[in-house]
């Protein structure tokens, strides 16, 4: 037995750079970690099965990075227990925490060697496949509040000095990420948003640590979520309004209809703000 966490991701910008090799497809934008997250129980077994929060779920993504370790070398299969208690589907990075965390925990469990750079990879190309994420296993195989700029490197990211701290956070309901993939009009309004957003926050990169810097990026990420055409729920435009009129800084989750904010609101969760990384447990 072997196991494993990797926290959970809050998007808050992304441009989808498309390619034809996996791992070469990926997102640049602007995401933070949180301290909740997904944990992992692997153990072998004679078929693969996957439980989330101790229900049998199907789970492409994870099931990929199992089949991925464990082809030609004589195991019949895994058992992938995951538990977490931030929602699927949500905005939350869960698929990509999931994977991330179960190829740590098998390369643990049957002594693969693999180091966790190679361990990353094979998360995100298993994301891509799927189409279930493009950038959150970058941020969760580093942790903090990163910012992605270069093209071409789903792993390479600049840590934005942003220490930890309380994030308020709700969410309303799914919005399914390969639905927006596929969606040709809406991925090119996204990407010309982004290409905005990016410029924004290439230049905060640039300036000295301030005490605003995270207002400074939650504000870009507002204006990115409305110029993308992404924030058009209701619940989410009003709670984005509320928290902006007690004197917050808020936006929606990417991609999810939920709300992330510096003031705590109504019906919000509190989470913090944290720089820790995936890692065996």
């Amino acid at each position: 037995m072997a196991k494993a966490f990797a926290p959970g991701n809050i998007s808050c910008v992304f441009k989808i750079i498309t390619h034809t090799d996996p791992a070469r497809m990926h997102s640049l934008g602007m995401g933070f970690t949180v301290q909740e997250g997904v944990e992992v129980t692997v153990s072998e077994h004679h078929e693969t099965t996957v439980r989330f929060n101790k229900q049998r779920i199907n789970f492409p993504t994870v099931r990929a990075v199992v089949n991925h370790l464990t082809q030609n070398i004589g195991i019949r299969g895994i058992k992938v227990n995951l538990t977490s208690p931030l929602p699927l589907g949500c905005g939350f990075g869960l698929s990509g925490a999931a994977s991330l965390a179960t190829a740590y925990a098998i390369n643990e469990l049957i002594d693969l060697k693999q180091d966790n750079e190679k361990l990353a990879m094979i998360a995100h190309i298993a994301e891509v496949e799927n189409r279930t994420g493009l950038g959150d296993v970058c941020s969760q195989y580093h942790g903090g509040c990163l910012v992605k700029l270069k093209e071409g490197a789903p792993l390479v990211a600049d840590t934005l000095p942003i220490p930890e701290q309380p994030i308020y956070y709700r969410y309303f309901g799914p919005i399914q990420t390969s639905e927006v993939l596929r969606n040709t009009e809406q991925t090119k309004r996204i990407n010309h948003a982004a290409d905005t957003a990016l410029t924004a926050l290439k230049k905060l990169t640039n300036t000295q640590i301030n005490p605003e810097m995270l207002n400074d990026c939650f504000a870009v990420a507002k204006h990115f979520s409305v110029e993308s055409g992404l924030l058009s729920d209701k619940r989410v435009i009003d709670t984005i309004t509320q928290v902006e009129t007690s004197g917050g800084v808020a936006s929606m989750i990417m991609l999810g209809n939920g709300v992330f904010s510096t003031h705590a609101f109504d019906g919000a969760t509190e989470t913090q703000l944290s720089k820790n990384p995936a890692r065996l447990i």
